[in-house]
């Protein structure tokens, strides 16, 4: 017998993904709804491209259903082990496009046009991935995971598998190479009136 769907939703991510390696399909929506959002958007991040940040999380959900039987609660938390995943994921799509120029791939047009916020919005976006492109990898993760996604240093630290410290150290040279990237770009992305 299925327990009742807001029971189930009141489950951590283990006890979910242990419900679907029982065969419940309702509790792998319910991870899948919680999951994918975060996923998809921390490889579009690292890979500045929404088609492909899309595969990434679709491929990286399927790895955590086909782990699901094996999967021991308590050993790493379901999102340090699906980030680390993305990222993984993310690296290897970046290493196997390198061998392609970047601007022979058109990036596909926003098709609903939009108020004039709209458009800063998206500016204010293609400039930070822009900045974002220009970290070594490991620098982008760990400000992606940190100030984009909002994880803590020590989960970055278990994503990436490096000390707190490192993690540290990654985050704040990625957050002076992109405060200086984007100095020169403060009036231009409407950035003149405030100290964001």
């Amino acid at each position: 017998m299925q327990m009742p769907l807001d029971t189930r939703a009141s489950l951590d991510d283990d006890a979910l993904l242990s419900l679907y390696a029982a065969g419940d399909d309702r509790a792998a929506r319910l991870l899948t709804e919680r999951l994918l959002p975060r996923v998809y958007s921390h490889a579009a991040r690292l890979l500045g491209d929404r088609v492909e940040a899309e595969d990434v999380a679709q491929e990286a959900l399927l790895r955590l259903w086909r782990i699901a039987p094996d999967w021991r609660p308590g050993e790493a938390q379901v999102t340090t082990w699906l980030y680390r995943v993305t990222a993984n994921l993310c690296i290897d799509r970046q290493r196997k496009r390198r061998g392609m120029a970047l601007d022979a791939v058109e990036e596909p047009a926003d098709p609903a046009p939009g108020p004039a916020e709209t458009m800063q919005a998206r500016a204010r976006f293609d400039a930070l991935q822009a900045a974002l492109d220009t970290l070594p990898e490991r620098q982008r993760q760990a400000v992606v995971l940190r100030h984009i996604e909002g994880l803590s240093n020590p989960e970055i630290a278990g994503i990436m598998e490096l000390n707190v410290r490192a993690v540290e150290s990654l985050t704040a040279r990625g957050k002076r190479a992109l405060a200086a990237t984007l100095a020169a770009r403060r009036t231009e992305l409407g950035y003149e009136d405030d100290d964001t």
